[in-house]
């Protein structure tokens, strides 16, 4: 048997990690800036992260959702104090796309409604109900898109608020800032906006803090940069630093009921132990502080190269345009300079770093990506 090629690859195989660098087979170092798509959060094999893991391990993997398991309850306090939503409720399921398709399914449960309102360029999920969730027609395709999804271009509240107001829309689910389609971040006018919006009509708003949550913009959630409450909010990547996991954080108006929400896997415990080693970490080492600190001067070191067209983010999610294809200079950012990152369209490089990178190790890539450039 062989893998299912649905993947480009680099000819790069990293086998170990310690904070922001990998290496490969041949000890090669480089730096990551990239973390797996935003999953790696605290760094690679951080000391508090592995011990706490290896402990679980050693003790129980999982086990099933119908007995109690104290760690989910652990790291929904955890999560709820650090985050700033103590006061709603938390379900865990294994992935980005899990936890949208069921932040879906709890609006339109709600509601009684099933239409959803999406923004052009909007990506996050692969199950059928997420990837309906997008505009992108080579996703879309194969599925025959569901009529219940329509998209409106992202910043315009006038364009939303005219399909609202015909009452069949259980949702509107937007990015704190949108990642695949090139890091695009609504503006907090338009937060806000979105917001009473979405209250005057009962419709239920959905923040997709997948790739833009945990830290990563310099606030625990970017929507929180505007000062605005969502209704359910939904969670994966950094949550777990790589151990597979998702979540949904709903608010206290949702009532549950015994199967409304299933998973097999969804919150076990070592995944638990995992998130709840995330947060130990991320507040310890004030990463979030140090996601905003060192992503402002990327942002600001970057705004100086005269070869750049725009700089777009906030905090360690950064999309550089530059004239040009990016992935070329992705691949000698690889290949000459070892230097992992990512990217977002033909143009645009996209950084996803750890959160525990550091000024100097910001100061390293900008050197070699002003060479290349040159």
């Amino acid at each position: 048997m062989k893998m299912f090629d649905v993947y480009p690859l680099y000819e790069v195989e990293p086998v170990r990690g310690c904070g922001n660098y990998v290496y490969d087979s041949e000890g090669t170092e480089y730096l990551d800036l990239y973390g797996g798509h935003a999953v790696i959060s605290i760094g690679h094999a951080h000391p508090h992260y592995v011990a706490a893991i290896s402990e679980q391990v050693a003790r129980l993997g999982f086990y099933s959702n119908s007995v109690q398991n104290s760690l989910q309850t652990t790291l929904a306090e955890k999560l709820g104090r650090v985050s700033g939503y103590a006061d709603y409720s938390l379900f865990l399921c294994n992935s980005g796309a899990e936890a949208n398709e069921n932040a879906i399914k709890l609006a339109s449960f709600h509601t009684g409604k099933s239409k959803l309102l999406a923004f052009k360029a909007a990506f996050h999920g692969r199950t059928s109900g997420a990837v309906a969730a997008t505009d992108n027609p080579k996703i879309v395709a194969p599925f025959n898109r569901t009529e219940n999804v329509e998209f409106v271009p992202l910043g315009d509240i006038e364009a939303v608020e005219a399909k609202l107001s015909t009452g069949e829309f259980c949702a509107v689910i937007i990015e704190g800032i949108q990642g695949v389609a090139g890091i695009h971040c609504p503006s907090d006018d338009f937060f806000v906006a979105l917001r009473e919006v979405t209250t005057k009509y009962g419709v239920v708003l959905i923040a997709d803090e997948i790739q833009s949550g945990y830290g990563r913009s310099g606030d625990f959630f970017a929507h929180q940069h505007s000062g605005i409450r969502a209704d359910i909010i939904t969670v994966a990547k950094g949550i777990a630093n790589g151990f597979p996991m998702g979540g949904v954080i709903i608010a206290p108006h949702f009532k549950p009921w015994y199967g409304m929400l299933g998973t097999t896997f969804g919150g076990n415990h070592l995944a638990c132990a995992a998130a709840i080693a995330v947060l130990e970490v991320i507040e310890s080492e004030n990463l979030v502080e140090n996601a905003r600190s060192v992503g402002d001067y990327l942002i600001s070191e970057l705004k100086k190269i005269p070869q750049i067209v725009q700089v777009r983010g906030r905090g360690l999610m950064i999309g550089i345009e530059i004239n040009g294809s990016a992935a070329e200079l992705r691949r000698k950012l690889l290949f000459e300079r070892h230097i992992f990152t990512g990217g977002a369209g033909a143009t645009t490089v996209r950084l996803l770093p750890a959160l525990t990178l550091t000024r100097a190790q910001a100061d390293v890539f900008l050197e070699n990506f002003k060479q290349l450039l040159a």
